[in-house]
């Protein structure tokens, strides 16, 4: 694995033309889609740790902490929030029934697949204004885009052991 201290300079200057861009597209989908999905208000951290119990579930609580960079007590505390709101519920861990595991609810993966349909729906009407060859270069980014997720995920985690 390349330390970071090792890019090449192009690919630094590719890489601060990015950052920004792919921040402010991050914002947009924190603040926008989760009203429009008819969710009421979530914020960003339970949002997180949702997507997080939603594409792995049955994740404990230490694991979602580490993986999301977060100390377990906000951890505990989101979780709880969205207990609350009926979207995960905590199971005791079967080869250890001390431990304790984190599922979605069925509401949850509604909700989600709400969020998402909401999303898509905000970013193809920002799409459509864009020009044909535009489009077709946002387009054809993605598959890079979640290749470049993946790595920047891989790479987290090993620096965390």
């Amino acid at each position: 694995m390349k330390r970071v201290m090792d890019v090449d300079g192009t690919v630094l200057r590719e890489a601060r033309a990015l950052v920004p861009v792919l921040y402010q597209l991050g914002r947009v989908m924190r603040l926008q889609g989760v009203d429009e999905a008819g969710l009421g208000q979530l914020p960003p951290s339970e949002l997180e740790v949702l997507r997080y119990v939603l594409e792995t579930p049955g994740v404990s609580v230490s694991t979602l902490a580490r993986d999301l960079g977060l100390h377990a007590s906000n951890v505990s505390a989101t979780v709880r929030a969205l207990m609350a709101r009926g979207l995960i519920r905590r199971e005791p861990d079967p080869s250890d029934r001390r431990a304790v595991r984190l599922h979605p609810t069925v509401d949850a993966a509604h909700g989600s697949a709400r969020i998402e349909d909401s999303w898509a729906r905000i970013f193809a009407a920002a799409l459509d204004d864009l020009t044909d060859e535009q489009r077709t270069a946002v387009a054809s980014a993605a598959p890079a885009l979640g290749a470049l997720a993946e790595r920047l995920r891989t790479r987290r985690a090993a620096e965390r052991g």
